[in-house]
């Protein structure tokens, strides 16, 4: 099966429970039905950061494949890496059902997962299983919803998934799991960052915050996280305001909102971010990215990769070669000649949107 072939049976599956349909992907994708990529990527798309060499810029967040158990076949789709988790020290089922909505007015998702997973052992087992892999490798972790010791088990997972990915990611935004935000705050985001910081032979540590973030609080998580020795930021998870624009039915639902209305608030912390951090961390922009112009205003607000989530939940594996190819003509066009050369350079002008 081809990426489009995948792709042209996307009406079907939005006929299911939205959770329903995206277990069924997972499986297809882990079975390779979903295809692979063709052609190897233009060269103006390739980006080196983190200490690794990527592609292309185009990622895959965290939170589609919890368990890395489909990650081989994602990366068959060509994506330049892909992020698995949020994985948690024990596995826990999440919130109740239903706990994911389809707001296809506004090509936008909403969800209160809340974290669920089949706990660490599992996610390590596939972890084990990519040693081979083509295209870089994140691993996100989080904490269980009950039980949980932020400055003990964050440190616990970087370690146990240390010699497995090439980055790891430190999920402290997410809205669905009680409390965890407030991590965000100086004083705890210091203390899990000192407690991670002693973790021998770590992989290179980014932070995912949330773009409701004050421009205060993120210029807190900026420097905490440059005092701290983390490599990068993720800008950003999901958010709990409601635009105006929404339109569907379900846009009251509780839970983060993901997507196209997410796009112009993710760009604006973004570019805010990139502005504080003055060159000393590497930033991944996502957040409503549904073309190769939408990857480019990442970039452009100073993102050195990105990352896709709705955007690939609607348009299946058939966006991935479509992105790439519009990124590197926009790129082009606009007279660069890399990725690098265009990080930040409308960053002041988003900044202030």
């Amino acid at each position: 099966m081809t990426p489009a072939i995948a792709s042209a049976l996307l009406p079907l599956m939005r006929l299911m429970d939205p959770e329903r349909a995206h277990d069924l992907a997972l499986r297809a994708l882990r079975l390779g039905l979903a295809g692979r990529a063709g052609a190897p990527d233009d060269p103006v798309l390739a980006v080196e950061a983190l200490g690794l060499r990527f592609s292309n810029p185009i990622g895959l967040a965290a939170g589609f494949d919890k368990g890395a158990t489909a990650a081989r076949g994602l990366m068959r789709l060509g994506f330049g890496f892909v992020e698995t988790g949020t994985v948690t020290p024990r596995p826990q089922p999440g919130n109740p059902r239903p706990r994911l909505f389809r707001l296809e007015p506004d090509r936008a998702v909403i969800n209160r997962m809340g974290f669920n997973n089949a706990g660490l052992d599992a996610y390590l087992g596939e972890m084990r299983a990519l040693a081979d892999r083509t295209v870089p490798l994140g691993a996100n972790v989080g904490i269980n919803k009950e039980g949980a010791d932020p400055v003990r088990d964050y440190p616990a997972l970087i370690a146990a998934v240390a010699a497995h990915a090439d980055y790891a990611t430190i999920n402290i935004s997410s809205p669905n799991t009680p409390g965890l935000r407030d991590l965000q705050g100086e004083e705890q985001l210091r203390a899990i960052l000192a407690a991670v910081a002693a973790v021998p032979n770590r992989p290179p540590i980014l932070v995912k915050v949330a773009p409701d973030l004050s421009h205060e609080g993120l210029a807190a998580v900026v420097e905490t996280c440059v005092a701290g020795g983390v490599q990068g930021l993720i800008v950003g998870n999901t958010t709990i305001s409601r635009p105006a624009s929404l339109r569907s039915a379900l846009a009251k639902e509780a839970g983060g909102l993901s997507g196209e209305p997410l796009f112009a608030l993710s760009n604006k912390v973004l570019a805010r971010a990139f502005l504080l951090a003055k060159g000393r961390l590497v930033l991944v922009g996502a957040g409503g990215i549904a073309s190769g112009a939408d990857a480019l205003t990442k970039i452009r607000a100073g993102a050195s990769l990105t990352q896709l989530y709705t955007g690939f939940a609607y348009g299946g594996p058939a966006l991935i070669p479509r992105l790439k190819a519009e990124l590197a003509k926009a790129l082009k066009e606009a007279g660069f000649a890399s990725v690098k050369d265009a990080v930040g350079t409308s960053a002041p002008q988003l900044a202030s949107l």
